[in-house]
């Protein structure tokens, strides 16, 4: 009998003995295809000797010390990484334990900011619908997913929600994409003036969304829209770039491709790779020093922040990402990845939108292709296909909630940066097997 307090209390997952590549192994052998990375977290794959060796080495000097005592050599080297290759601006890195604590981070410091500038007044956040930030209070109250957030509605901050850019669902018919975009983007502005823009801290946003809407990617402009609105109306503006960031949509920073640069930046899951927890927030120049002028502490913090083991790996992580000219390699890959997907799903007739960046992909499934209708959330359409495509030996991401948090189904895609063409052959097909087992019954 287990001790383990599990995900879900019905599931037996069985237990992971290896990995190797783009593959995990069970205890029993078998092989599964990574093809979403777990939660597009295994970049690099399993078993990279450069990342183990840089851990090891780490290990055999000090494991950890604590940031209220002491800074750390790879603490600093990976700092340094970042900024040399981060969006204009930015300065600084807050180095944290994983995605949530970095929004988490994102969310105190730009409160911090407002009040050391002696703007108090300036405490609301507005976030997107159907958005993901993370799981602790504060980021799940940024977050926009209406299944997440359910059950822990009295304990959640007063965040405004403006609607996704969802140009499959939500442009207008005859609507041009840059036209679609510049009205959603526009939608901030309509909240900011009905709150009061004084009252505002920050917008929050991921460049391209992931868990909860399957590889959306914005509309062309409108994340120079938001830029600018956020500039007219002095507001921060905070990206996250948990999920989609670290080279996982074909740039280092993901908001490199939209030509915009952030005031808060948070990273994780990649930065990593899975082999040690660690996130970051990355903040301004400007931002910084206003918290050094005026108290000279920002105050938060967890007791891994920093940990010179976790940064270790992330040194390694980010510089082999950079030195393999893997990035190049995830546009490629992911192009050929698209391609495959349009080959097999293209004129499903349950499959309504294939969408993404890089090797970050997503389809959304639908129960009639010319009405758009979703499936009915009882058939619970994402979690058979996530169970029918581990028994076929491929871990994809499926979710239940792509409209609204309940209706609408989606798989999402995020495959190790190393993935092989005929990997990506052997990924398709199997979730095709899987796709058909699912919509025969």
């Amino acid at each position: 009998m287990s001790h383990i307090f599990p995900r879900h209390s019905r599931h037996s997952p069985p237990t992971v003995a290896g990995g190797q590549g783009c593959y995990l192994i069970d205890s029993t052998g078998k092989h599964y295809l990574d093809g979403s990375g777990g939660a597009a977290v295994s970049c690099l794959g399993h078993g990279d000797q450069t990342v183990i060796d840089a851990i090891k080495a780490q290990l055999d000097r000090v494991a950890f010390a604590h940031t209220g005592f002491f800074t750390s050599e790879p603490a600093e080297e990976l700092a340094d990484l970042l900024v040399r290759h981060a969006p204009k601006g930015i300065d600084r890195v807050y180095l944290v334990s994983g995605g949530s604590e970095a929004t988490e981070a994102a969310i105190k410091l730009a409160r911090q900011y407002w009040v050391e500038k002696g703007q108090p007044q300036r405490g609301r956040l507005i976030a997107r619908q159907q958005s993901y930030h993370g799981n602790t209070i504060g980021a799940l109250s940024a977050g926009g997913n209406a299944w997440r957030r359910a059950q822990f509605g009295p304990l959640l901050l007063d965040v405004s929600h403006i609607p996704p850019c969802y140009d499959y669902r939500l442009r207008h018919e005859g609507e041009s994409l840059e036209d679609y975009g510049l009205r959603a983007a526009n939608e901030l502005e309509t909240e900011l003036l009905r709150v009061g823009p004084e009252t505002v801290m920050a917008f929050m946003a991921e460049p391209v969304v992931g868990a909860t809407a399957g590889a959306l990617t914005p509309a062309p402009g409108y994340f120079r829209r938001i830029r600018e609105i956020c500039d007219k109306y002095g507001i921060l503006l905070i990206l996250d770039e948990v999920m989609c960031g670290m080279g996982r949509t074909g740039h280092l920073f993901a908001c490199e491709e939209d030509g915009i640069a952030p005031d808060i930046l948070c990273i994780a899951k990649g930065l990593g790779a899975g082999y040690q927890p660690i996130g970051a927030m990355l903040c301004s120049a400007e931002i910084y020093d206003t918290i050094a002028a005026g108290s000279g502490f920002f105050q938060h913090g967890h007791t891994y922040i920093g940990h010179p083991t976790a940064a270790a790996a992330g040194l390694a992580v980010v510089s082999s990402i950079l030195d393999r000219n893997l990035i190049p390699r995830v546009r490629t890959q992911g192009d050929k990845l698209a391609a495959r997907l349009e080959a097999r799903f293209g004129q499903h007739p349950h499959v309504g939108d294939i969408r993404g960046r890089g090797l970050f992909r997503g389809i959304e499934l639908v129960a009639d292709r010319e009405t758009k209708a979703p499936f009915d959330p009882a058939r619970g359409i994402a979690a058979k296909l996530k169970a029918a495509a581990f028994e076929a030996g491929l871990i994809c991401y499926p979710m239940q909630g792509t409209i609204d948090g309940r209706q609408g189904d989606h798989v999402l895609l995020a495959p190790p940066f190393i993935i092989a063409d005929d990997q990506l052959d052997e990924l398709t097909d199997k979730l095709a097997l899987a796709l058909d087992r699912v919509l025969a019954v």
